[in-house]
This record gives structure tokens, sequence and C-alpha cells, in this order.
């Protein structure tokens, strides 16, 4: 059952379910729940989790199920509002500006409308998500929010209530329909409560075993279910250690491609220390792990599926 207040938007918790399923992301019912109530309301979502959890991945799933536009806004330490929505370019300005000096052109009031009009407006992601789309309205993705300042966060804040944007050349830009909003962090600091306010809220957890087996079998399914238990059962037991950065998701299907690509069909802890570089990211946690600690992990990683 489809919403009718939006083409290709699903119309129950289940409908979200398959529908992000058929395009490769195992969906639990209760961030099912959350999405289907956002895209229901019309209401930016907010996903907090550490890294590599799939929060991402949830906006790329629902702009590939619903062929609507994905517009990623990638947020770092000193973005602000005029990057985020628009630029002027400048080095056609100047083109311009010379070939009007050349033709003699003397209308100075003509020229400076014309330099500050459409033509030479160079549009960013939030400008972009904005604009009227024929296959309805975009997926805008503004990622790792935390990575930003707290006066972009209050820029967010107004240009998310009332989903319009002003640029003083032109006026106020409103868009006609909302996008559909997701925000993401890796909870590197924490977000104004202002701002979660103003959208519905999800934690995104590590997956448990079964969701985790799923998912690999989703994304790398010609990987041998034997192997693909012996994986997701490591990492399982690798994420109770103590580490800089416990493996996410994404490094779980990283590194069941690479036992594949070397045709590896069972783990040992000589495999495991070869290529621990695709599930940890320091060296630190590598030196911790690799050796004697592989074995043990995997030893007890084997013996969990034997008891299950």
């Amino acid at each position: 059952m489809m919403d009718h207040q939006g083409a290709g938007l699903p119309g129950s918790i289940d409908a979200v379910q398959d529908m992000l399923a058929r395009s490769g992301y195992v969906c639990p019912r209760p961030l099912a729940t959350v999405l289907f109530l956002a895209l229901r309301l019309g209401r930016p979502l907010f996903l907090e989790g550490e890294a590599g959890v799939g929060k991402t991945e949830i906006a790329k799933a629902l702009s590939l199920a619903t062929g609507r536009r994905l517009i990623r806004l990638q947020c770092y330490e000193g973005l602000d509002a005029a990057t985020a929505v628009y630029e002027w370019n400048f080095a056609a300005q100047m083109i311009a500006i010379r070939a009007a000096e050349a033709a003699g052109e003397a209308d100075r009031g003509q020229l400076q409308h014309d330099l500050f009009g459409p033509d030479f407006l160079i549009e960013r992601p939030l400008l972009q998500a904005m604009r009227p789309d024929e296959t309805g309205a975009p997926i805008l993705l503004i990622d790792e929010l935390d990575r930003t300042d707290e006066p972009f966060e209050a820029f967010l804040l107004e240009a998310l209530s009332d989903f319009q944007v002003t640029i003083p050349e032109l006026g106020t830009i409103t868009a006609p329909e909302p996008p559909v909003v997701i925000l993401t962090s890796n909870r590197t600091r924490e977000v104004h409560d202002a701002l979660k306010r103003r959208c519905l809220y999800h934690w995104v957890d590590y997956p448990d075993f079964d969701r985790e087996l799923e998912i690999l079998h989703a994304r790398a399914p010609e990987v041998a279910e034997a192997l693909s238990r012996q994986i997701v059962a490591f990492v399982q037991a690798l994420r109770t250690e103590d580490l800089f950065k416990k493996p996410g998701v994404a490094e779980t299907i990283d590194w069941a491609k690479c036992l594949l690509a070397l045709d590896v069909i069972d783990l040992s802890p000589e495999v495991i220390s070869d290529t621990l570089g695709a599930i940890l990211k320091y060296q630190d946690d590598i030196m911790k792990i690799q050796g004697s600690e592989a074995k043990r992990l995997l030893d007890e990683a084997k013996s969990s599926l034997e008891t299950a």
C-alpha cells in the first residue's frame, strides 16, 4: 500500500521493511516504524549511533527504492550556511564583466542584475533540496552533523522549520514540497536539544547475530553459509573487546568480501591475523587482537555456533 501523501512512499511499517529489503537494507521493525512516521508526518529523522552501523545507508536505500534523488550534505568543522546553500560563480562573473567592458556596454544596473541572477548561481545541497523534482521531493541526507559547529545547527533549525532559504540578491526560496530529511550523528559531541526536538529520533545500534547474518546474506550473498556464520560470530565477539574503534557492519561486509577473494572457506587464527586490517582501522587495536587473542576469540565464536 502506498501513501497518498507521497508517490512512491510506503503506506505501512511492513511496506517500509519490504521496500528497503528490495534495496538490500535489512531494517529492524523499530527503525522501520520511526522511518514510516517520518515519511507520514513529514518530519526530519535524526539517526544517532556508532560509525559503521548503517545510518547513511538508510538514506541511500530509501533513494534507491523510491527512485527519488539523493542529495548529500557532508558536514565538517567550519561548514557555514553560505557553503551549504549557494555560492556565486566568481570566475564566470569576472569573465562577464570583462566581456561587457570590451563590448562597451554601459548599463551598469543591468549588468549587476545579470551578474547576480540564476546564470551565475551555484546551488549547494540545501538549495538543491528546495527545488521541485519530477520524481518527487528529494531525499536530503545531512551526514555526520556532529562534525559541524553550533551556529550551523542554529541555521539548520531555521531552514528545517520552514523548508526555505534566503539569498539576499534573489529573495526567499521555499520548497514546493518539503524534502525527506535524514540527519546522522556519530555522537562525537551532543547535538543541541532544539534541533533534536524538530526531528524524530532513533538510536541505531550494532545488530545482533541474526540480523547481522541477514545483512551479510543480502550484501554478500556469494559467501558460503558456514563462513558467513563464522565471520559474524567472530565480529560479534570482537565487539565485546576494549577497542579504540569497534568494527561496524560495513567492516563485516568488507572482511567477508576480502576472505572470498582469498578463497578462504574456514577461519583460522592465521587468516584472521593476515586480514585484520579489513575490520580494524587502528594499529593499536590490530596489535592487541592478532596472535593468541585472535585464536581465543575464534574459539569462542566457533563454540557459540556449536551451542546455538
